[in-house]
């Protein structure tokens, strides 16, 4: 059977349970590239059966053999490179560059991590005349979001292996061939049959079946807030752990005395990047007043280099593409200025939207408060910097953000007043061991690094 027809459970991949199918497309050109098994309750049942049946097995392994199993994963990823990197851009339309180093290369070293974490972390520690141990969740339904289709499966697979827990997988309905490669890699990979199962298929319907079901521990979802809060319901009526991934509105707060033109390149290219669909994306661009119109221009021209269909991919698909280009005219509906983009579509094949620009963008502003999930910038101006810190909190959510300052120590002390959970200072690199995750209603849990690896673990203390 090819990966395409059928569901990955118990080690084998097997007919769907149902015969509906779901057209996987082409951002960039319209074109439907595969169709995928729409997985219905009794495939959800059957995978979290064979993953409930792996489950003592696995949980008894030790973790210097979870290691190699998952360095072994990593090695299997990396031997498919080439392929996930085309298959990225074929399904969600990330540029070749992008789908290469950030969508395949990011996720390689993640794994990687978590092939050392299981083999160097301690599952069990003593505290004054008890023993402390870190035992395996349980059985893990991990659903995951389509902008970045390996690197947010692998954020939540990788670790719930090395802690002992088995999986069953529902990926996006817009991104499943990412997810069939990746099954393929775990099979050849020599991981038992059962500890890593995949269903793909419709979120309402695959997706609500899997958090629903009696027999998860523990649902991981990275998402939208809105659905986030759908599954935190379903999984608080039944006592089951939540690790919740969701929206943002980061702020990108370029303190006077900064490098301005510095601060506002890497903030555009920070939103440009993967279409914009990143929830950390820093969407807000806060300037001092004194400097707000020097910013706007250096905006502008910035943004300019981002040319759809070259620099910049399509949108994930047609429903994205209007949403966004409504935001957009939201914007200027409430009086924002356009000094780049609008909402017109930049060319006639392709759920593309023009990377947008806006000045005079206010507080309280659509614009400045929703999460667009696109190409689109907001930039606020500040009279002070107790101002900017309540420009910058003054949203429901709070997952990432930028400070930028002549000095770090400057920096590092507004950071710490904002309420969020990851602040990059004056362009700190991304860091594949520090926990990411956010505050407010930008989720619940933290991914990557050892603190991700605990979201997978409950605590069991011996009394002496």
């Amino acid at each position: 059977m090819k990966a395409h027809d059928g569901m990955y459970i118990g080690g084998q991949w097997r007919p769907a349970a149902g015969t509906d199918t779901i057209a996987v497309v082409n951002p960039a050109d319209e074109q439907v590239i595969a169709h995928v098994p729409a997985g219905t309750p009794e495939d959800v049942d059957a995978a979290v059966r064979a993953a409930r049946a792996a489950l003592p097995a696995w949980a008894a392994t030790p973790p210097a053999e979870r290691a190699a199993l998952l360095t072994a994963l990593r090695d299997e990823l990396a031997r498919r490179q080439d392929l996930i990197a085309q298959t990225v851009t074929a399904e969600l339309g990330a540029p070749p560059g992008l789908a290469r180093a950030v969508h395949t290369g990011m996720p390689l070293m993640v794994a990687g991590s978590y092939a050392d974490l299981a083999a160097t972390y301690s599952f069990e520690e003593r505290i004054g005349n008890s023993t402390v141990l870190m035992e395996p969740v349980g059985v893990v339904a991990a659903i995951t979001p389509w902008n970045y289709p390996l690197h947010q499966v692998i954020a939540k697979v990788a670790p719930a292996l090395a802690a002992g827990c088995t999986v069953v997988l529902k990926p996006a309905e817009d991104t499943p061939l990412t997810a069939q490669l990746f099954a393929e890699a775990v099979h050849d990979a020599g991981v038992p049959a059962g500890v890593f199962n995949l269903v793909t298929g419709l979120g309402p319907v695959a997706g609500q079946a899997l958090a629903a079901h009696e027999d998860v521990d523990l649902v991981s979802f990275t998402g939208s807030t809105a659905v986030g809060r759908q599954i935190g319901a379903t999984a608080g009526a039944a006592i089951k752990r939540v690790a919740l991934e969701l929206g943002g509105k980061s702020a990108n707060v370029i303190l006077p005395g900064a490098d301005l033109a510095k601060a506002v390149a890497v903030g555009i290219a920070n939103v440009m990047s993967n279409s914009g669909q990143t929830c950390s994306a820093w969407t807000r661009m806060l300037v001092h007043r004194d400097q707000y119109d020097e910013a706007v221009a250096l905006a502008a021209a910035a943004v300019a280099a981002y040319v759809p269909g070259d620099r910049i991919g399509p949108l994930v698909n047609a429903g994205q593409q209007q949403r966004v280009r409504g935001y957009i005219e939201k914007g200027i509906a409430e009086g924002a200025r356009v000094v780049a983009g609008g909402p017109d579509a930049p060319l006639e094949t392709g759920y593309y939207v023009r990377p947008t620009v806006f000045a005079d963008v206010t507080p309280g502003m659509t614009i400045a408060q929703e999460e667009i999930f696109g190409p689109v910038v907001s930039i606020l101006k500040y009279e002070d910097e107790e101002d900017a810190l309540a420009i910058a909190n003054g949203t429901v959510y709070g997952l990432a953000g930028a400070v930028w300052a002549a000095q770090d120590e400057a920096a590092v002390a507004f950071a710490r007043r904002m309420d969020t959970g990851q602040v990059d200072i004056n362009g700190g690199r991304f860091n594949p061991l520090a926990p990411f995750g956010g505050y407010k209603q930008s989720g619940v849990g933290r991914e990557l690094g050892p603190h991700g690896l605990a979201e997978y673990l409950q605590t069991k203390s011996l009394q002496f």
